[in-house]
């Protein structure tokens, strides 16, 4: 219990980003064609229109191996073995959050992506208390 209460920070930061990417992934996963769909209309008057499809799938890759880099991370840490993967995973956190962002200011989306740094933030807080 004493290595949970010590660390009670970095477990609730990567409970938080395993839950955002493993539920934003699982989302892309059985809701391709209408996540495909919905970005098709988003960036059809982007640079990016033509690109939709591939950044799509890069994003969701990038985003199940953040949760998951994440959640094995959760349990080094809370069995005290070391955290790096939990820092390889607050690292492609940060990775897929930049992704989104540029995607939204491509689009000129500025709300979304004022949304997105929202996230950004703790993420890049945990690489911060992760570093050794």
């Amino acid at each position: 219990m004493k290595t949970v209460l010590e660390n009670a920070t970095e477990i609730l930061l990567l409970l938080f980003l395993i839950i955002t990417f493993l539920q934003s992934g699982l989302d892309k996963v059985l809701d391709w064609k209408g996540n495909l769909s919905w970005l098709k209309a988003h960036f059809s008057k982007s640079p990016l229109h033509g690109l939709v499809t591939g950044m799509l799938a890069i994003v969701l890759v990038c985003e199940v191996l953040a949760g998951l880099f994440c959640l094995i991370g959760l349990v080094q840490i809370m069995f005290a073995t070391n955290g790096h993967m939990a820092f390889y995973g607050a690292i492609l956190s940060c990775v897929s959050l930049l992704m989104l962002l540029f995607g939204q200011r491509m689009a000129k989306d500025y709300e979304g992506a004022k949304t997105i740094v929202i996230y950004l933030i703790p993420a890049i807080f945990l690489v911060f208390l992760l570093q050794h």
